[in-house]
This record gives C-alpha cells, structure tokens and sequence, in this order.
C-alpha cells in the first residue's frame, strides 16, 4: 500500500515539478516584454514630441525666407511702378536718383529670388511641407506599429496567465502576477494632431 501511495505521489509531484521548472521563467520575460514594448510606444511619442516641432519650425523658416524673397520682389516692383518716368524727370536729378534706386532695388530682389529660383528649382516650399507630412504619416505609423507590438506582448502575457500550465506555475511561484489592461487611447489621443503655420 505505501508503494502505491508513494507511486502516486511521485507520479503527481514529478511532473507538477517539472512544470513548474520548466514554466517558471515564462512570467517574467512575457513580462518584461511587455515593459519593453511600452517603452518603444513611448519612445514615438517622444519621437513625435521632438521632432513634429522641429521640422514645423524647419518649414516655417523656408517658408519664411521664400515669402520675404516674394514680399521683397513684390514691395520693388511697386517702389518702380509708382514711379512715373517723363522727359521733366530725365532733367531732375533727385527724381533720377530715386528711380535708378527703385530699379536697383528692384534688381537686388530679382536676383535673391533668381538664387533661390535656381537653389531650389521648386521654390522647395512645397517639397518641405510634402516632406512634413511625410515625417507626420511615417511617425504616426510608428506609434501604431509600437501601440501593435505593445497590445501582442499584452496578449501573450495575458494568455500565460489565464491558461494552463502557465495559470498554474503562476499561483504557485509568481503570485503576484495580474492580467495587465491593453493599450485604449484616450479622446484625446483618437485626434489626429493637427499642425498650424
């Protein structure tokens, strides 16, 4: 009678043993996965934080330099036309002055914007913004990919938890191990950010 006691025994200790060694680690590396994929969905975010400003202000300044360049050229092209040129203004010299200062303005304006014309064939105002909302789509795709990658860690820790044997393995030797809340965005967080200039 006390062998077959002790069989039973050892046949239910041994593999609940087993079990228990060979599951004991799962816990905790489902766990520090998902710590993991919530510092990548944090590190978009700060992703986002940094550089959606930065490349804001980037546009805003091209955008600036292209529309002083414009505004300059317009304002000369106005100082010229409101002049009015006339025999009686060829023999006056102050008049004269005014308007070969007019032309160089003028003139000065055309070629900054001739440089630009030629630097940035496009102006690159456009490219820029085109570029902005590349840089806003790619980090926004990002984020959904770390918040996809963060849901699955969640997933497969809380399966461990809620099957056998890991269900098991953790009541015994991880009691403290609770089914973790997956990703929910906020009302907030469900806008899409919008960018001004």
């Amino acid at each position: 009678m006390k062998k077959i006691l002790i069989i039973v025994i050892l046949a239910i200790i041994v593999p609940l043993i087993y079990l228990i060694f060979s599951n004991y680690n799962n816990i905790p590396k489902l766990d520090e996965n998902v710590k993991e994929k919530w510092s990548q969905v944090q590190n978009q975010y700060k992703r986002r934080a940094d550089l959606i400003p930065n490349l804001v202000a980037t546009v805003k300044g091209y955008a600036e330099h292209e529309k002083s360049t414009f505004v300059e050229v317009t304002e000369a092209r106005s100082k010229v036309s409101q002049m009015n040129i006339n025999a009686d203004t060829l023999n006056n010299p102050a008049a004269m002055q005014q308007f070969v200062d007019a032309q160089a303005g003028l003139s000065g304006a055309l070629s900054k914007l001739m440089l630009v014309v030629e630097k940035y064939p496009d102006l690159k105002a456009n490219e820029n913004f085109m570029a902005l909302q590349s840089q806003l789509e790619g980090t926004e795709n990002r984020i959904t990919v770390a918040r996809k990658d963060f849901i699955e860690a969640v997933k497969l820790y809380n399966l461990e938890l809620r099957t056998m044997p890991g269900k098991l393995v953790a009541a015994i030797v991880h009691p403290s191990a609770q089914v973790k809340e997956t990703f929910t965005a906020s009302p907030t967080e469900q806008e899409a950010p919008k960018v001004q200039f």
